[in-house]
């Protein structure tokens, strides 16, 4: 989740001036950047276990934990490289400098560790800013006696297990979420994803990229499933991570039917994000607890208890749009947010696989086509059924495995067209391999982390963290 930024006090006067914040984002082809976003799980190491800190545990925020790798990260480059962002005398994220202007580091709430990374031209450019981070992170974890693992649920932990980190909105978050649904603080303990942000060029591009990326968000799900362990054993799913999404907070989550419907435009997804229950409004750098009231009531003067007298800015709507948590979020950018954490071949994967269908004309059209072979309800039902049953879901007259292995070849077709290559020669096609070899009938990870259980672990799941550490 994101760190604090800047707050523009600016006075809400009109619907229109919050469709001008999205309406923004609109930018010439070459401008469109790819930033990939990737969370992991800390461990503690064997070798660095303790009474008090056992093996494979989630690390403390302090001592000799998050706020220590924080530190020792914000000291790179003799402290040009980093800015360090504080939440009540808490460190609590990174701001890029230098040359990781645009990205920033920060920590969701049971100390997943995130990388936003910057907005960047190429995957080649995201494969590199990739290797960077993790070579940064490495020593400081060694010193501490830590690792990160990417997966997209936590394989042993229970939720009474995990820290919670000094961050102001999740107290907030904390309180709200067992009244919205019953998973909500498996999503802020246990989960971990990976997105790539995308730009568009303008309304209607944005329009049908999110039709298309709403649609087979599903198909994502299933392909990128990697957590099938729930407290150390299978729990029958592929990914624990979708289906703790299906009741997490449904008001602010899934799949809206507006998003799919013709004319869907910047003024529709603000009128659903008006109606989006708030967490918090932030003033004088204190943040009020105003959980469950409607950004739409405040704007028609029905104050929520503690903002009498007060009236909603654009820093306070931009603030909420962050709050909002649909599978494809529109801010000046798409988010797509389908996909389990995975290993970094996986993670570029899915930065490729988005970027190939939408940032081609010709690729795009015809990803739309796909995509209205079938009925919006159909996509809606899957999304239920894929952290299940992921590829082999019923789909048409077979499985949903044909249908990804045409999104596959039309992303194939769309990082072709775009033809940037890297110093060796090669395409970006490259980091679509894993891909491939699953919709040809390979196992995705959640299948191979289920034999590796059923075999050579022989039922013990803390082997997953030594072989998926980063």
């Amino acid at each position: 989740m994101s760190n604090p930024g800047a707050h523009n006090s600016t006075v809400i006067e009109s619907f229109d001036q919050m469709v001008a914040i999205l309406a923004a984002g609109a930018r010439p082809r070459s401008e469109w950047r790819i930033g990939t976003e990737h969370e992991k799980f800390g461990f503690v190491r064997p070798d660095a276990a303790t009474p008090q800190r056992r093996a494979w545990s989630s690390p403390p925020y302090a001592p000799q934990g998050i706020e220590a790798l924080l530190r020792g990260l914000a000291a790179e480059a003799g402290g040009r490289r980093w800015e360090e962002i504080i939440d009540r005398g808490a460190l609590i994220g990174l701001k890029g400098l230098a040359d990781a202007k645009g990205g920033s580091i920060s920590l969701e709430p049971g100390g997943q560790f995130e990388l936003s990374g910057a907005p960047l031209v190429s995957l080649h450019d995201t494969r590199s800013e990739m290797d960077r981070h993790f070579a940064a992170v490495r020593p400081i974890c060694d010193r501490l006696g830590i690792g990160f693992a990417p997966l997209g649920f936590h394989p042993t932990a229970r939720r009474s297990d995990i820290p919670w980190m000094p961050k102001s909105r999740y107290a907030i978050m904390r309180d709200y979420m067992p009244k919205v649904g019953t998973l909500g603080l498996d999503m802020m303990l246990r989960t971990c994803t990976v997105q790539v942000n995308l730009d568009f060029g303008s309304e209607a591009d944005m329009a049908r990229k999110m039709r298309v990326s709403l649609a087979l968000q599903p198909v994502a799900t299933a392909l990128f499933a990697s957590s099938p362990f729930y407290e150390g054993r299978p729990n029958g799913y592929l990914s624990n991570r979708g289906r703790v999404w299906t009741d997490t907070d449904n008001a602010r989550a899934g799949m809206p039917r507006s998003f799919m419907e013709d004319g869907f435009s910047f003024a529709t997804y603000v009128d659903w994000l008006l109606d989006v229950p708030m967490y918090f409004v932030t003033r004088d750098d204190r943040l009020i607890d105003v959980a469950g009231c409607s950004f739409r009531d405040w704007l028609a003067g029905r104050c929520p208890p503690g903002l009498e007298g007060t009236r909603p800015t654009i820093g306070d709507f931009e603030d909420h749009m962050t709050t909002a948590f649909p599978d494809v979020r529109l801010k000046q950018f798409l988010e797509m947010r389908g996909a389990d954490a995975g290993s970094p071949a996986m993670m570029l994967a899915q930065s490729a696989l988005w970027t190939g269908l939408l940032y081609d004309d010709a690729t795009v059209h015809a990803a739309e086509k796909l995509v209205l072979e079938h009925g919006w309800d159909d996509y809606i039902a899957i999304r239920g059924a894929v952290p299940r049953t992921g590829l082999d879901t019923p789909w048409g007259q077979g499985t949903l495995r044909p249908l990804a292995a045409r999104m596959i070849e039309l992303a194939t077709d769309g990082l072709r067209a775009r033809n940037i290559r890297d110093a060796q020669g090669h395409d970006e096609t490259r980091y679509l391999a894993p891909l491939h070899e699953i919709a040809a009938g390979g196992p995705t990870q959640a299948e191979a982390w289920l034999a590796a259980y059923h075999g050579r672990w022989k039922g013990d799941v803390t082997h997953i963290f030594a072989e998926a550490a980063v």
